[in-house]
């Protein structure tokens, strides 16, 4: 339930998001906003808009593999999640 609130959240914010079947992790793509370097987008996210992620590359032996995806945790309460994804729409806007 929290991954579906989460993956449909970030959808509606303009992620392309790929569904996780057994994690508390949701895995997005960001080149939608323009974004390539994950690491940056993750430095600046919390500034942005007070939500952190972490980028998926830091998992891989390539660190151009998943260079433009990054992580969330939906293992959180239903309110956090919920402002977490309003807040995430600012980067659309």
């Amino acid at each position: 339930r929290k991954r579906d609130l989460l993956g449909d959240g970030l959808r509606s914010a303009g992620f392309e998001v790929y569904q996780p079947r057994g994690t508390y992790f949701i895995t997005t793509d960001i080149a939608s906003f323009g974004e390539k370097d994950a690491y940056a987008f993750c430095r600046a996210l919390p500034e942005r808009c007070g939500v952190v992620a972490v980028p998926v590359s830091v998992f891989y032996d390539d660190p151009e593999a998943g260079r433009s995806q990054v992580r969330f945790a939906f293992c959180k309460r239903d309110d956090v999640l919920h402002e977490a994804v309003d807040r995430l729409r600012r980067l659309a806007a």
